[in-house]
């Protein structure tokens, strides 16, 4: 390596630590000329030791460190650029296996040990998904139908682009009650309201581009939904491409909790009409959850007593059937199906007891079977829908990473990122041309499909070949299914989310401030709006890694008893203290937003303020030269060489004192530091300054790499021709340098003053 590749900085190494290295930061001048400095110092030089005068303990050691190799951003674009536009047959494969998993695990599939497991598991998470996607469709404020279409499109795509083997993609809660509660205010700026569903406004004849005609209120909503799918796929798919995975670390775990909570919470009380058989307009915007209450109870009096009775029967099967598949998973081969027997038989009771005409119930209605021409969403609805689209998207593929990485670990293999919000992105985008809305992976079908056993996305082909024959064949024959029942299966399956509140106390033992961001992401999410309660969770959530930073945590250290170990005084027992020294860790990056708590923070734990003392010092030395001054004889003009030589001797020099206070050493542990901006390095300095002002030296220990190039980038070690400052590997290192600072500092004292005659002496000189 050539010279110029290579950057020195000098090193100690104390032989009695078994070669324990404590770095001396300072510039290369300084290096260059340290060993004719040491020879040219005189013992008698006043002032502290400097790395040039270490005491005799310490030797040099010189290490070298490597140069960062030159970065050219013309040669950088060059070379991606060359990467990108190569084109050969085996870059085209790799970019398509990239692209499509499936290319890459099929071949490898193994029919005899894989196949089994993913037909069972398949099946049942198919039974599952029927009475949910019927559910989830009401509560999207679509149409049955939708809610089918968007669980089998969204499998067979999510099979072909995943790199996770046990995702289920399709309607989840959270993101169907965000999709309600857009499509229902694009209806009311429409001018639909909930009264005229299934009749065409008079004025308003939107038509599809498949031709089939005037566009009634059922026609609008999923209009408006595909168009917002297609933009929240959109979004996705930029997001995957250029790499942007990583925005998914921001949304914490309680961050995420609380959202999800807070959404179950709204989503129940959007499901309580329902499930009473009322008529109450669904409210959007701030305050819609405690309006919503109000609506309920002022029309409580109109409750349908048929639709409260089912629903109650209904909830008092399904919840402790579901407990009781959750309690003893582990020991079934397969979850009892009981949303799916629930539904049958509530269909056939209403359809025998003609519920619909007797009792006033709402009922599904007609389901048509088949599907619909492909359709172009409305772009005249982009600019409306783009807002809304955006947290959707990021929720959507928050989740769909969050478990497909959880399960990634848990069965070793790996998971990418980005690939799986591009796999996402298409399951949202290339449905929204057959009717579908957003979708993303969901919890319970997740936890389901992994507890059956499956091993690839094979079982989600099964799924949707069950969705297939719904779609065929069977959807006509819940007709007659109320929508108590369905509002009963989403509530059901809330159940997770409701659950969250029995982990407070845990988490509030393990961590008050995630506790807050939990209330905090619940009660905004819950009170306000979902999308306005993501936002302010995610903010305050920043709000308090920078609070965390601004106001750490900082201490006082002390030795363990016959080791080399420091800790927390205030935590541990039994640390003792190192007399005249004291050694401070704060535990935080030193930065412009915490640069004054470190200054006060300081000063509090030592006790000593430099910047006070200093001036204390100036005016008890202003005020001694006064009274010096005052007291002047004529004598003194006469005797003037023999008085200079008597003050020396009375008073020896003002840097050779030790000082006026209980420490001699300030070390400060920046181990918890990950890096210092350019304040913090000025404040460093100004530390090192005003401590030194009053005699207290400044060193500091357990510096990373880059702090320590900062440090020396800097200026901290000075010019050539000014004191050095030490940055030790440890504090045990910085602990014995500064105590055999402090003893060689003593020594030189007293050689001078040794050197001086007695005061004795000179008062018989002067009487002669």
């Amino acid at each position: 390596m050539s010279p110029g590749a290579k950057q020195s900085t000098f090193m100690y190494m104390t032989a009695t630590l078994h070669g324990c290295l404590l770095s001396c930061l300072s510039s290369p001048g300084a290096m260059e000329d340290t060993s004719s400095q040491k020879l040219g110092q005189s013992k008698d030089a006043l002032g502290s030791l400097t790395p040039e005068e270490t005491p005799a303990n310490f030797i040099h050691v010189k290490l070298e460190e490597y140069e960062p190799a030159n970065f050219s951003t013309k040669e950088l674009i060059r070379k991606k650029s060359r990467e990108v536009c190569t084109c050969s047959c085996q870059t085209i494969i790799t970019i398509f296996c990239q692209l499509f998993p499936v290319l890459d695990w099929l071949p490898r599939y193994n029919v005899k040990t894989q196949l089994l497991g993913d037909v069972i598991s398949g099946l049942l998470v198919g039974i599952v998904a029927i009475p949910q996607s019927i559910s989830y469709s009401l509560l999207a404020n679509q149409d049955p139908i939708y809610g089918i279409y968007t669980n089998f499109f969204c499998n067979i795509i999510y099979v072909a682009m995943a790199t996770s083997r046990h995702n289920f993609v399709g309607s989840f809660g959270v993101l169907c009650l965000m999709i309600g509660q857009s499509v229902n205010r694009h209806l009311q700026l429409a001018g639909y309201s909930d009264g005229n569903s299934g009749s065409s406004l008079v004025g308003n004849s939107t038509s599809f581009s498949n031709g089939t005609g005037a566009c009634d209120r059922s026609c609008y909503a999923i209009t408006v939904a595909l168009s917002l799918s297609f933009l929240v796929g959109l979004y996705q798919i930029l997001l995957g491409v250029l790499q942007l995975g990583f925005v998914a670390v921001y949304l914490s775990e309680p961050l995420l909790s609380g959202f999800v909570t807070g959404s179950s919470l709204t989503i129940i009380t959007s499901q309580m009409k329902y499930l009473l058989g009322l008529k109450i307009p669904r409210h959007e915007g701030v305050g819609s959850f405690i309006l919503t209450w109000v609506d309920l109870f002022r029309y409580i009096q109109n409750t349908n007593i048929c639709d409260l009775v089912t629903s109650l029967v209904a909830l008092a099967i399904i919840v402790p059937v579901k407990e009781i598949n959750d309690r003893y998973k582990e020991k079934m081969k397969a979850p009892f199906p009981i949303e799916l027997l629930v539904v049958i038989v509530a269909t056939v009771i209403s359809y025998y007891f003609n519920f619909e005409e007797r009792y006033k119930s709402a009922v599904c209605g007609h389901i048509p079977t088949g599907f619909r021409k492909p359709t172009l969403p409305d772009i005249n609805l982009f600019s409306s829908l783009a807002v809304d689209a955006l947290p959707i998207a990021v929720i959507g593929f928050a989740m769909t990473v969050s478990l497909a990485e959880i399960f990634g670990k848990k069965h070793g293999y790996t998971v990418r990122a980005n690939q799986e919000m591009i796999a996402i992105g298409m399951c949202n985008l290339i449905p929204s041309f057959f009717y579908c809305f957003a979708s993303s992976a969901a919890l319970t079908k997740t936890l389901l499909k992994e507890s059956t056993g499956t091993q690839t996305q094979v079982s989600g082909l099964v799924t949707s070949l069950v969705l297939l024959l719904v779609l065929l064949w069977i959807a006509p024959l819940f007709y007659s299914l109320q929508t108590s029942i369905l509002g009963v299966v989403t509530i059901a399956n809330l159940r997770g989310g409701l659950k969250k509140f029995h982990d407070i106390p845990h988490m509030w033992q393990l961590s008050k401030l995630d506790t807050v961001v939990w209330w905090t992401t619940m009660l905004s999410s819950t009170l306000i709006t979902t999308e306005i309660g993501l936002l302010v969770g995610v903010c305050f959530a920043l709000l308090c890694i920078i609070f965390r930073t601004q106001r750490p945590r900082a201490t006082l250290l002390g030795k363990v008893s016959d080791t080399e170990i420091y800790e927390d005084q205030s935590t541990y027992k039994q640390l003792s203290s190192i007399a005249n020294i004291k050694i401070f860790r704060f535990e935080s990056s030193l930065y412009y937003a915490n640069k004054d708590y470190f200054k006060t923070v300081l000063y509090e734990k030592t006790a000593v303020n430099p910047i006070l003392l200093a001036a204390k010092h100036q005016r008890v030395e202003a005020q001694a030269n006064a009274d010096t001054d005052n007291s002047k004889s004529f004598f003194s003009t006469r005797f003037d060489c023999l008085n200079q030589a008597k003050k020396r001797a009375e008073k020896p020099p003002a840097d050779a004192c030790a000082p006026s206070i209980d420490m001699h050493t300030l070390i400060l542990d920046c181990g918890a530091m990950q890096f210092i901006d350019t304040v913090g390095l000025s404040v460093l300095k100004e530390t090192h300054h005003d401590y030194k002002e009053v005699g207290i030296q400044v060193l500091l220990a357990n510096c990373n790499p880059s702090i320590r190039h900062r440090l020396r980038e800097g200026g901290w070690a000075g010019e050539p021709d000014s004191d050095g400052q030490l940055a030790f590997h440890s504090i045990h290192d910085a602990v014995q340098f500064a105590e055999r600072w402090y003893h060689a500092q003593q020594e030189e004292t007293k050689d001078r003053k040794d050197a001086l005659p007695h005061p004795e002496d000179l008062n018989f000189q002067v009487s002669l």
